[in-house]
């Protein structure tokens, strides 16, 4: 006999939370694990990486602390049109790029002065 659908998608939620449960206890395994080494060795945050510095607020009061986000240097504008318009020269190029291409202007002229 073949098996409807509605069989075969209440057979695969069964199987879904058989599934989550079983990973709940390993991760609880897991956890526990690690816990009983750290207190055997007496590891702390610092020891495995996990250690934050926290954030001072205003009067001196521990903040929340935050991500720690890695900053990449701002692109200088390598061309523009004199009206403010510019480019870095990476990427896409910018329409008014192209316009003043068409309209017969080298890239060479649409450098920024860097002086």
């Amino acid at each position: 006999m073949a098996k409807s659908l509605a069989q075969i998608e209440a057979q695969i939620e069964k199987l879904r939370k058989q599934a989550e449960s079983i990973k709940a206890k390993e991760v609880q395994g897991v956890i526990d694990r690690i816990k009983e080494a750290i207190a055997h060795y007496g590891l702390t945050a610092e020891d495995l990486g996990l250690a934050r510095r926290p954030l001072r607020a205003a009067g001196g009061k521990a903040a929340k602390v935050a991500e720690r986000k890695v900053v990449k240097p701002a692109t200088l504008p390598k061309y523009g049109d004199g009206t403010g318009k510019t480019w870095s020269g990476r990427g896409k190029r910018p329409q008014w790029f192209k316009d003043a291409l068409a309209a017969g202007r080298k890239a060479e002229e649409l450098l920024v002065d860097k002086a």
